[in-house]
């Protein structure tokens, strides 16, 4: 096995500088003392630091999706190829499917390409996908990341937590108290954080939790065919549901059409995300706006300031959502 070669993390930290400050040195670009910059070229050539490939004319950035089949990843992937095209770069997409970051055959083609850049969204990275992607020094930034080892890396995401407390708070406010909620993935941070939002409006209401009205999706169309109609089989069913997808929420819509029920009158809907297909259903979908491309786009531009050898003054990034009202709620029948 290869000796492992120092990173540019420990390099900065025998050097007392931060890391873009050594990416500088790297780059040859102005800012850094003689006498520091000399110091920083000592430490890469005794700690045997292994350049990269000499960077190209024109960057390259790396989009890693879970998939291209949701209008939720097409939104984010509009985003972040407006983006990366604005900063003149050139982008590859690449789906995992579900599966965690850092196969063999993808570290393989990221080494021989030299990317500059990698954009992760809502994936999870293998503590040896890290170290592999440590030694080749390349910028990483997670949209929506999951709730495990987010520190050590720059963070995109939206204002979940909020957004799902509107949500309720909207069909509280309409008269509704038995309200079921649909999530998506739990082992995501974002469906942990509506979660939370969602039993915290509740609470402050005075209403108790009811496991009853809580089910696990999958924040597809499915999800929420099956899971609504759980949750409308009850024999005191909801008389509004949130679901943590648009998606997802369509397939309530499918499962309330099933059993004769009538969107808003006999059920408010509430979704998530705000893409097309809020304004293709009838009714129109009353939703929680994420600011999809505009997450998508912050990530893309973050790492490429990243990979520029720029400091970053905030590693945190979350933007704000909001309530959409539309056709899809309305107070409760009264009996």
């Amino acid at each position: 096995m290869a000796e492992r070669t120092a990173t540019l993390a420990e390099i900065a930290k025998a050097a007392g500088v931060s890391v873009p400050t050594v990416s500088r040195v790297l780059n040859r670009r102005p800012g850094i003392s003689e006498n520091k910059r000399i110091e920083i070229e000592q430490l890469l050539e005794s700690r045997g630091y292994e350049r990269r490939k000499p960077r190209r004319e024109t960057p390259l950035i790396d989009f890693v999706t879970v998939g291209l089949d949701t209008q939720w990843s097409l939104q984010l992937l509009r985003g972040a190829q407006a983006e990366a095209a604005r900063e003149g770069a050139d982008f590859v997409v690449t789906a995992t499917q579900g599966l965690p970051v850092g196969a063999p055959d993808w570290m393989d083609r990221l080494r021989s390409r030299g990317s500059d850049g990698i954009v992760v969204v809502v994936s999870e990275l293998a503590s040896d996908t890290r170290d592999e992607l440590s030694r080749l020094q390349v910028p990483i930034v997670l949209i929506d990341p999951v709730g495990t080892d987010t520190e050590s890396h720059v963070t995109v995401a939206a204002s979940d937590w909020l957004g799902a407390r509107d949500a309720t708070q909207h069909l509280l406010d309409l008269g509704h108290e038995r309200i079921g909620f649909i999530t998506g993935p739990m082992h995501l941070k974002c469906h942990q954080d509506r979660l939370d939002g969602y039993y915290t409006a509740l609470g402050r209401r005075g209403i108790d939790r009811d496991p009853d009205l809580v089910r696990v999706g999958n924040s597809l169309v499915s999800g929420g065919e099956e899971f609504g109609g759980v949750l409308l089989d009850l024999a005191e069913r909801p008389t509004a549901i949130i679901s943590c997808s648009d998606e997802q929420a369509y397939g309530v819509y499918l499962a309330a059409r099933e059993r004769e029920l009538s969107i808003p009158e006999d059920l408010s809907v509430v979704g998530f995300d705000d893409v097309d297909l809020c304004r293709w259903v009838s009714p129109q979908l009353t939703t929680i706006h994420q600011p999809l491309a505009g997450m998508a786009a912050t990530a893309t531009r973050l790492v490429s300031s990243l990979a520029r050898g720029e400091d970053i003054p905030n590693r945190h990034v979350q933007l704000a959502s909001e309530l959409v009202v539309r056709e899809s709620t309305a107070p409760p029948r009264t009996t």
